[in-house]
């Protein structure tokens, strides 16, 4: 081995050592909070490379600063539901990283809903929105509320009682929330108005995915669907291959996964299944995505009712089940973790092709091991999952401007930014030493934009 090669070994074994150290110290901080530990971890083992070509990044402590939240706020929620009982929730914040830009991020009302999983998801949007181009932060926020089964009441008279405490933090040029699960455009309706309320006046950029009335930009609420589509399209491509006769497996069926759905239909795929929290429906002829849509969007139903719909589709209890059919593109769109090791040796047995993360952090990190060892092209969350938040960019924008673009014309900004978002994670990783390696591409490509402006803005 030359001297070179001796003395790069040596680098990458410092920033090895280095970024080991740092993240035992997160684990200490932050006992049993292993959605957090995991995130942290996922994007820390993608960073060696950085710390050992530039030593100024570890001499200015950003490894340590980055994975410290700038503010996390956990606040009380009262409510009263439509018996006249006074319930309780916890709110959450976290304003995680401001560098770029005003803190940017959903707010998930879901029960599983706890510091952890806020964090977890406040910093991979750091990285997330770094990669979209645009001057966005990373936050997240939520509640451990549980819209499903609530009436429309409930959920004014709980969004807002959230609102009443979260607008004490929040600002168009402060931190901009957004919906994620749970979160729709009837939840972000009744939050815009309490913030008006509580401020008299209107702030249309203090929120997005607001309806199309009020502020609200035509195209976010296919951006997410649509924009993962668009970066696993470019994964394809460069293989030579694409949607086009090709059989796909979308999990959920909510927002993100309807669609991505009619994308990739409209590109010539055909999508055979689909899920919800009970379970999943097969439609070995095709999903009908307008049944989807009626049940899900109008109809606020369960996907167990699709095969009531359409005698041709089979239906199962449990999520997991879904992965064991064969399909050449998967697109997990429905939560975290939802697919492990055991689900992503069945898949890699059943011919994939492809994985595009709808969701955020859908698969476990020894689920991607195995995707990236076996030669599946994979698209990492922070990268193919960022269409909604750029649209929700695109959304401030035009608030800022007071105008309003064409559906074409945000289609065709989504369109592009997933390609640039795909084309920097790939540079990155053929520079970094990971030639084709998306995970890695994109956690670096997001990194060095935020770390390079925390050190032009000194210790803060």
């Amino acid at each position: 081995m030359s001297t070179v090669q001796e003395l790069k070994q040596e680098s990458l074994q410092a920033a090895r050592e280095y970024v080991h150290e740092v993240y035992e110290t997160v684990k200490k901080r932050n006992p049993g909070e292993y959605e957090f530990h995991q995130a942290v971890k996922e994007i820390f083992d993608s960073l060696v490379p950085v710390f050992a070509k530039h030593p100024k990044y570890k001499e200015n402590a950003i490894l340590e600063r980055i994975s410290e939240p700038e503010r996390l706020i956990s606040f009380r929620v009262p409510w009263v539901d439509d018996q006249g009982k006074v319930q309780v929730n916890r709110g959450f914040r976290v304003q995680f990283n401001s560098a770029i830009g005003p803190y940017k991020g959903g707010l998930r009302f879901h029960p599983s809903v706890n510091a952890s999983i806020i964090k977890f998801l406040g910093f991979e949007q750091i990285f997330k929105n770094s990669l979209t181009g645009q001057p966005i932060g990373g936050g997240k926020g939520g509640s451990d509320f549980d819209p499903k089964g609530k009436s429309d009441n409930e959920v004014m008279r709980f969004t807002q009682s959230f609102m009443t405490e979260l607008s004490k933090y929040i600002g168009p040029d402060v931190d901009v929330p957004a919906g994620d699960i749970g979160v729709g455009g009837r939840e972000i309706g009744y939050m815009y108005g309490q913030y008006k309320r509580m401020r008299g006046g209107s702030e249309a950029g203090v929120l997005t995915g607001k309806g199309i009335g009020y502020g609200g930009s035509l195209a976010r609420t296919e951006a997410t669907g649509y924009g993962c589509v668009y970066f696993v399209k470019e994964m394809l491509s460069d293989k030579g291959l694409s949607f086009n006769g090709s059989t796909v497996i979308v999990s959920g069926s909510g927002n993100v996964s309807i669609y991505a759905m009619k994308k990739a239909m409209e590109l010539g795929a055909k999508v055979v299944a689909c899920s919800d929290s009970n379970g999943y429906v097969y439609d070995p002829n095709g999903i009908d995505l307008e049944t989807v849509i009626q049940l899900k969007e109008v109809e606020r139903k369960r996907i167990s009712e699709y095969a009531k719909a359409r005698p041709t589709a089979e239906y199962y209890e449990g999520c997991t089940g879904i992965w064991t059919i064969p399909c050449d593109i998967a697109l997990p769109c429905a939560t975290q973790n939802e697919i492990d090791d055991q689900s992503a040796k069945i898949l890699i047995a059943n011919g994939v092709k492809a994985i595009g993360e709808g969701a955020n952090m859908p698969s476990t990190l020894e689920a991607i091991d195995l995707f990236l060892a076996n030669g599946v092209l994979f698209g990492p969350a922070k990268a193919a999952n960022a269409g909604g938040v750029s649209v929700s960019a695109l959304e401030m924008a035009q608030n800022s401007m007071r105008l309003a673009w064409t559906f074409e014309e945000v289609d065709a900004k989504l369109h592009d930014i997933m390609t640039n978002i795909y084309q920097s994670s790939m540079k990155a990783a053929e520079e970094y030493g990971h030639p084709g390696n998306l995970v890695v591409g994109a956690n670096i490509a997001g990194f060095l934009k935020v770390a390079d402006a925390m050190l032009a803005q000194g210790v803060i």
